[in-house]
């Protein structure tokens, strides 16, 4: 039997562990050739756990009968030269992208402190730089290729955060700019059948995640520390979903709710269970999609 995503190639940046992980991992047994990236080569160069060639080599197994594996490419998303060489890699190798998964994301150390933002350094911008900027440029790779091939999916990985606010002004800014640049995108892709969304993710029970309930669970807003958190693979689930999804287009340039869309999709977590939607406590998304809108103004 083929699997949904046979002969896909697809993209996840910052899956050395976390939800870019379970985001690849759902690709590849899914069928997809899985471009994996992040920073941690070795084990030990990072506190947690979990490097690309691992995620690569669970890719392979999760892939294991049929199309679906792993390719893993150390990468900082934060220097442009590393980026272009990637995508120059995967244009040689594959001639075409049908998913990209924008996850990268560098959090400082003190983003659980609950100091105001004149008392914390201004190298916390570093989360624009790569959670921000950094989905902009592998979206800007992205996009020559799939305007070329005339389709493709973009994800960024977003959250409840851009319109609440959650652990600082700098991370609020940086989610509430990558919902903005998805809504954006999805117009001038719009005419070459390229989607661009962006997904809310609730609290996501990633390696981080747990350690940070284990430590500081009563510095963490409390909105987000009493959350039902889901799986790191949920949102896999979800993205598989929508790349297989003939009317993709319908959602081009929308902010949504990963939970909400599961449950179209009648997709649960691995667990069998349902993640509920945050939005009566968190807030609602401010971009619907494009073909719903008049966004030129007229």
């Amino acid at each position: 039997m083929t699997a949904p995503l046979e002969g896909k190639v697809a993209l996840v940046t910052g899956a050395s562990r976390g939800i870019g992980k379970g985001i690849a991992l759902v690709l590849a047994e899914q069928g997809a050739t899985v471009y994996v990236t992040g920073r941690t080569v070795k084990e030990g160069d990072y506190y947690l756990p979990g490097t690309v060639g691992g995620t690569a080599r669970e890719c392979d197994r999760r892939g294991r009968g049929h199309s679906g594996r792993g390719i893993a490419v150390a990468c900082d998303h934060g220097d442009d030269s590393a980026v272009a060489d990637l995508f120059d890699r995967i244009e040689r190798e594959q001639g075409r992208l049908d998913i990209l998964v924008n996850s990268a994301t560098r959090l400082p150390d003190d983003l659980l402190d609950p100091k105001p933002f004149w008392e914390k350094p201004l190298s916390n911008l570093d989360m624009w730089q790569v959670g921000a900027r950094s989905y902009y440029t592998a979206s800007w790779h992205a996009a020559k290729m799939m305007a070329r091939q005339r389709s493709g999916l973009i994800v960024m990985i977003s959250g409840y955060t851009g319109v609440t606010y959650t652990y600082g002004v700098a991370f609020g800014a940086t989610k509430a700019i990558v919902d903005r640049i998805a809504r954006d995108m999805a117009i001038e892709l719009e005419p070459y059948g390229v989607a661009a969304i962006s997904l809310w993710q609730g609290l996501t029970l990633t390696e981080k995640a747990r350690d940070n309930l284990a430590r500081m669970a009563g510095s963490m807003t409390a909105s987000v520390a009493g959350q039902a958190g889901s799986s790191v693979e949920h949102p896999g689930r979800v993205i598989a979903a929508m790349a297989c999804d003939p009317a993709i287009m319908d959602r081009s340039g929308a902010t949504l709710i990963t939970a909400e869309l599961a449950d179209e999709y009648g997709i649960v977590d691995i667990d069998g269970s349902r993640v509920p939607s945050m939005r009566g406590k968190r807030g609602s998304p401010l971009w619907r999609p494009i073909r719903e809108v008049d966004y030129h103004g007229k």
